[in-house]
């Protein structure tokens, strides 16, 4: 088949997205498809200025009015592109990753599916773009609503998005478990000491890895709340921030407040192939997820990466992370928004280590077994030829 892939949103960036399709690619294209990915990024850059100075103004006007008026101009400048892209090559199906690019995605004439990864109003409202109860969040919601009836199949990377749709539009979806390159994200603990000699660090430090968004949802500040508690037992313990975003100031400020922040580190948004060797280095990958605003934490492909490379999880007990940890067998679910539950886990992890190596290999068969991109890619391929 030929499979084309399309966001609104830059590809590649570091978040899940832009993980999820370019993971799916490399799985459909090991069983035989073409597949291409259509982007905000293959907007001319004075195009893309209009988007991004139109949201800035009219936000400036009325908080939520610029986010809809930027995702619309991304909406059209995508449009262009993909009926574009669809003369010059005879594509089978189009697999829309977010609502915009949905909508674009339907006036190409080729058959759409559309993978919904969260809650496009519920999540705008969670990061203070829009308000809640808003005439812009209604917008939004009514959007999401007319894609799910429209596509002709939305596939969703947890169950409670499928629920979600069912009740707000009255269609089926079909649910995959989001997944991970397993063949990249491979145990190489073996590693450890070399790594942290490249990469600076001593190896007698306990280095704990957030490869996290800095989003509110995502539960980031409490990691940062936690080590002061950490510290008071082992001072030797570090925070390493992959990502980016609005809650990092808060992060800072907490670090200098509780005088930790010689042992927090910002790495912004790292290559994704050299994330596999921050989760060597680590001793703990923390996921500290919260709710909310309606928001819950999906399938993250952050812990399922953490899994696969082998080193322990510690998760917050929500969502899909609950679903997908077996508390104290594959991992440690500790109770959401708690400092003292994480600094309680980071402290299991640092005195029963034989304990923590047998969770990280647990993790691994479970990740071989069930999140894997070969069979994610088959499950696609399925959905894709059912539709045609």
């Amino acid at each position: 088949m030929r499979i084309m892939m399309t966001t609104v949103f830059d590809y590649p960036h570091t978040g899940g997205l832009s993980t999820h399709v370019a993971t799916l690619k490399a799985g459909l294209e090991e069983l035989g498809h073409e597949v291409d990915v259509v982007s905000f990024t293959d907007v001319p850059d004075a195009k893309k200025q209009v988007a991004r100075g139109s949201s800035f103004l009219l936000n400036k006007v009325s908080k939520g009015k610029g986010i809809i008026a930027g995702h619309r101009v991304r909406q059209q400048l995508l449009e262009v592109l993909i009926k574009r892209k669809a003369e010059d090559k005879a594509y089978d199906i189009i697999n829309a990753q977010d609502v915009y690019a949905s909508l674009a995605s339907f006036k190409s004439g080729v058959p759409v599916v559309s993978t919904v990864h969260g809650y496009l109003a519920f999540e705008a409202v969670s990061r203070g773009a829009v308000s809640s109860n808003s005439k812009e969040a209604k917008h939004m919601q009514e959007l999401e609503r007319e894609v799910y009836r429209q596509t002709r199949r939305p596939i969703t990377v947890d169950q409670r998005i499928k629920d979600y749709i069912q009740e707000l539009a009255g269609v089926e979806g079909e649910r995959i478990y989001n997944f991970i390159n397993v063949d990249q994200f491979q145990p190489q603990v073996e590693r450890r000491e070399e790594l942290r000699a490249s990469f600076g660090y001593d190896s007698d430090d306990v280095l704990l890895f957030i490869p996290r968004r800095m989003t509110r949802k995502n539960g980031v500040i409490f990691p940062a709340k936690a080590l002061s508690l950490i510290h008071e037992k082992y001072p030797r313990v570090r925070l390493l921030y992959a990502g980016s975003g609005e809650e990092e100031q808060n992060i800072r400020d907490i670090a200098r407040e509780t005088g930790v922040e010689d042992h927090v580190h910002f790495l912004g948004n790292i290559p994704h192939e050299t994330m596999k060797d921050y989760y060597a280095m680590s001793n703990a990958t923390l996921i500290p997820s919260i709710h909310s605003e309606g928001v819950e934490e999906a399938t993250s492909i952050s812990a399922l990466e953490g899994m696969g490379a082998g080193v322990p999880v510690v998760a917050s007990g929500i969502g899909g992370l609950k679903e997908l940890i077996d508390d104290g067998e594959n991992g440690l679910l500790v109770e959401e928004q708690s400092p003292e539950a994480i600094r309680d886990a980071v402290f299991r992890i640092i005195e029963q280590p034989e304990e923590g190596e047998q969770m990280a290999k647990a993790a691994r068969a479970l990740i071989e077994e069930n999140y894997s991109h070969h069979a994610a890619a088959e499950k696609f391929a399925k959905i894709y030829e059912s539709v045609l």
